[in-house]
């Protein structure tokens, strides 16, 4: 237990000298619900797996300081996730049941409740949200009425006595159900209806929406061409209709970003194409390491970071599909929920490469 917190102390402490940039889209169509998003971190490898848990497996929550464990459950629902840092704490995941959740950095805004002794047995590690929800809940309304009988407590604490950063969470299902929930004030949870099928981080989803406002100028394709005192003002490359589109990476700058280009996909009919959709809109949203750092800490970027996007994952809700690729193979793997027998499999932690290395393969031309 001590080495775990320890491990996540040292790791997400620095999250506010360098970022941890998370970004999600939802594509519905034709009743169909794909759910995609990045992970990103530039100061460690977050040492993700393939997690792959079964009906009943039994679970346990950590508790801060202390060597006692708080809410504990056995699985209703099968699920496939990628953990960060440990196997117990899923960033992203599917069940058996078609839903999805995953969490999203939320710092300076999410504020948990303190743990308390006497709140023991109902409270799980913000860490454990994830994987306590895939593993119990078929549907956002059963979440919904669940999470105000638990109490969600930070997973450790920095030296000054304040809580380790915290994260808000998305979590949609099959039928179109899509949720985020954001904790604040020191234990208020605020459910937000994702209506706009966007979410990254900080500030709160309220304010992000809002802030859409600010670019209700933008619209695709290209300006019409006018004319100031005999002169011809005209487009001389594509996508002016969208110029000012924000390009840097912070929250606000992707939130806007993610919502244009979802909104200007083109309908396709297949749940393949949707999710291949879904992974080149991700692409936009590829950190390179480098601009995680300024040029006089090139020095400190971790040699086994390629990059800042460490995975990206893309949940087909309908048809209990899940697909990802990472920082070092950009081939799309699939997970099909429907051929995995969850009554039966053991609780699997696999890698989610093969190999830790970018490979190139070389044509022959004869």
């Amino acid at each position: 237990m001590k080495k775990l917190l320890t491990l996540a102390l040292g790791i997400f402490s620095l999250i506010s000298s360098y970022s941890n940039a998370c970004t999600g889209i939802t594509i519905k169509n034709n009743e169909n619900i794909v759910q995609a998003r990045t992970i990103e971190y530039g100061e460690e490898n977050l040492k993700s797996h393939l997690i792959i848990s079964p009906r009943n497996h039994q679970y346990k929550s950590f508790l801060p300081n202390s060597k006692n464990f708080g809410l504990t459950w056995k699985a209703k629902y099968g699920y496939v996730g990628i953990s960060v840092i440990n196997e117990n704490f899923i960033g992203e995941g599917i069940n058996e049941a078609g839903l999805n959740a995953g969490l999203f950095y939320f710092p300076y805004y999410g504020s948990l409740d303190s743990f308390t002794k006497a709140g023991e047995k109902k409270s799980l590690a913000d860490m454990q949200l994830v994987s306590w929800i895939l593993s119990n809940f078929s549907t956002v309304e059963e979440v919904k009425k669940a999470i105000k009988k638990i109490k969600v407590v930070p997973i450790a604490y920095q030296p000054d006595g304040q809580p380790l950063p915290t994260a808000h969470w998305r979590v949609s299902d099959k039928t179109g159900e899509n949720i985020v929930i954001e904790i604040v004030e020191n234990g208020k949870i605020n459910i937000y209806d994702n209506k706009i099928g966007v979410l990254t981080n900080s500030p709160d989803y309220d304010w992000q929406v809002k802030n859409l406002n600010n670019y209700v100028n933008l619209y695709t394709g290209n300006a019409k061409s006018y004319k100031v005192n005999d002169t011809e003002i005209f487009s001389f490359g594509a996508g002016t209709g969208f110029l000012g589109l924000p390009g840097d990476i912070t929250p606000p700058s992707r939130f806007v970003r993610a919502f244009f280009y979802l909104n200007s996909l083109v309908p396709v009919e297949t749940n393949e194409e949707r999710v291949h959709q879904a992974f080149q809109v991700m692409n936009n949203f590829d950190i390179p390491i480098g601009t995680e750092y300024p040029k006089e800490h090139y020095d400190k970027i971790p040699k086994d970071l390629p990059g800042a996007t460490q995975w990206t994952a893309v949940s087909d809700l309908n048809n209990r599909n899940f697909y990802y690729k990472t920082m070092f193979n950009g081939t799309i793997r699939k997970i099909d929920l429907n051929k995995i027998n969850f009554s039966s499999i053991k609780f699997e932690k696999l890698p989610l490469d093969k190999e830790s290395e970018n490979g190139i393969v070389e044509l022959k031309i004869n």
